[in-house]
């Protein structure tokens, strides 16, 4: 039986090899490559694994390489050690390997007329509609609602379920803890109630979906019955979009990516001197050096008339002095680092999302920055990344109980539950209309990262890595009256090659 990559790459990190281009395709075409690479490491050999050392016949003899040993750095301010074979590789003549798949940059054609609007809302409904199909297990075909509430009278009693998949409205909680709401597609729509059971009726999965809630615009499907009178579809069951476990893809090359966001550059509480510590780090560290690409999500500078009374909290006032600070700042970084730059709702772009990129006469000031929209759906490397400036956690925070601004990634788990960035028109997120809903989440990212509510967190959540970029600004007044406390100047490290994370603090 033919041995995966993953398992062959593992054997490899635990051997101290890395990988070079060409070893992947000649290590999967070999007839042991388990056993070639455990006759490398009884050799002695480390370090890098080029094509030619590897043998059509196993037999033959490979000369051992010198390179230097696996080794531990200890990492400031009491963070753990990292270990080698968890970020193999130098950064310095790796490739750039960047793939978009998705930027609205240069594709927005709506005029935000009444039929952009129900365009929007169809292409999401069909889209998700899909999903749910094929990651749900649907009790039965799922049917148009219309013709449920013509044919009511079949679908009551336990035994007699219906299944419908539309637009969440109006959802709300009850006296008694239950979860009422509306669910509408093209053909109609009907009011559903999802029971708040206790004791041996109790179902956990609906148990956590009444504590949140649902937001409006949400796409679900519900199979359920109606009531006696057909006024109401009681909810057997909920389904949402997300698909229940998620399989990495793990780059070839072993190098890295840090993310970070919301640098506010422009404003008096913008941490120059801890981004200048930073980038001493970068310069100096072992572990910097296996970092490619840097994805920093939105906000870089802090604007100019986002908020009122804004000017009086400026260091610098002019929109365009604040992306040429910035750009200065980005030529401190080592030649090797790749920079992708999003907007967030900070930036010099329209308020509403899906947003483009910014505009070409503030990118000229930029060298080695590749410019993308918000959100950017983009491969490195053949990893899979999700990047969104993460606004609409300020409607998940509304509308959502089990969501705050101390624990937004419980905002990012919901989206992808929901497949969806931003589900809900007329919130606190502004929405453009598009023929096709960019905001829905067409593939299930292997690293997912959002920035914005100046948190910071790394985790697994179902076979994808969720990164919460931290910020680099510190607390500001609006903040201070709200009693929140920001974790700024900590950046997050994760390997392409291995998915090993690491959050390096400069605070």
């Amino acid at each position: 039986m033919a041995v995966s990559w993953g398992e062959i790459f593992q054997h490899l990190m635990g051997a101290g090899l890395i990988v070079s281009r060409g070893v992947k395709e000649k290590l999967e075409q070999h007839e042991d490559p388990i056993g070639l690479i455990a006759s490398l490491r009884s050799k002695g050999v480390k370090g890098k694994l080029t094509p030619d050392m590897i043998p059509s016949n196993p037999g033959r003899i490979i000369a051992p390489i010198s390179a230097p040993q696996t080794e531990q750095i200890s990492m400031r301010n009491n963070m753990p050690d990292w270990k080698r074979e968890d970020f193999p590789m130098d950064a310095i003549d790796a490739m750039i390997d960047i793939k978009v798949h998705y930027d609205i940059t240069g594709n927005s054609t709506t005029e935000g007329k009444m039929g952009d609007i129900n365009d929007a809302f169809n292409d999401r409904l069909e889209r998700l509609r899909k999903l749910i199909i094929a990651n749900s297990n649907l009790p039965r075909r799922p049917m148009e609602i219309a013709r449920l509430q013509a044919e009511k009278s079949r679908f009551q009693g336990r035994e007699n379920l219906a299944v419908a998949i539309g637009l969440v409205n109006s959802p709300r909680h009850t006296k008694n803890g239950h979860l009422m709401f509306g669910i509408e597609d093209k053909s109609g729509e009907m009011n559903c109630l999802l029971m708040n059971r206790k004791g041996d009726d109790r179902v956990i999965e609906h148990a956590q979906v009444i504590e949140a809630g649902l937001m409006p615009d949400d796409v679900v499907g519900v199979s359920g019955t109606f009531s006696q009178n057909g006024d109401m579809f009681y909810v057997d069951d909920l389904h949402f979009p997300m698909q229940n476990k998620h399989d990495k893809k793990f780059a070839e090359q072993g190098v890295s990516v840090a993310f970070l966001s919301d640098i506010h550059v422009g404003s008096k509480t913008f941490l120059e001197a801890q981004w200048h510590k930073m980038v001493q780090w970068f310069n100096t560290d072992p572990l910097a050096r296996t970092i490619k690409y840097l994805v920093m999500s939105g906000d870089c500078v802090d604007g100019v008339g986002i908020y009122p009374g804004q000017d009086k909290e400026l260091a610098i006032k002019d929109l365009y002095g604040q992306y040429s600070k910035f750009a200065e700042l980005l030529e401190l970084l080592p030649e090797w680092v790749e920079c992708i730059m999003l907007p967030g709702n900070h930036d010099a772009v329209r308020p509403a999302e899906p947003q483009p990129t910014l505009e070409p006469d503030i990118q000229q000031d930029y060298n080695k920055t590749t410019f993308v929209g918000n959100p950017c759906d983009f491969s490195l490397d053949g990893v899979r990344i999700l990047s969104y400036h993460g606004k609409s956690i300020d409607d998940f925070v509304a509308g959502l109980r089990t969501v705050t601004y101390r624990d937004p990634v419980e905002a990012m788990r919901q989206m992808l539950r929901r497949r969806h960035l931003a589900p809900q028109w007329g919130g606190k997120t502004p929405l453009s209309p598009e023929p096709e809903d960019g905001l829905v989440i067409r593939e299930v990212p292997d690293i997912f990262v959002t920035g914005h509510v100046h948190g910071h967190a790394c985790l697994d959540f179902r076979g994808t890595t969720l990164v919460c970029s931290s910020t680099w600004q510190d607390q500001t007044s609006y903040q201070r009256m709200l009693g929140f406390q920001p974790k700024p100047c900590m950046l997050t490290v994760v390997n392409l090659g291995t998915h090993k994370s690491i959050s390096i603090p400069f605070a």
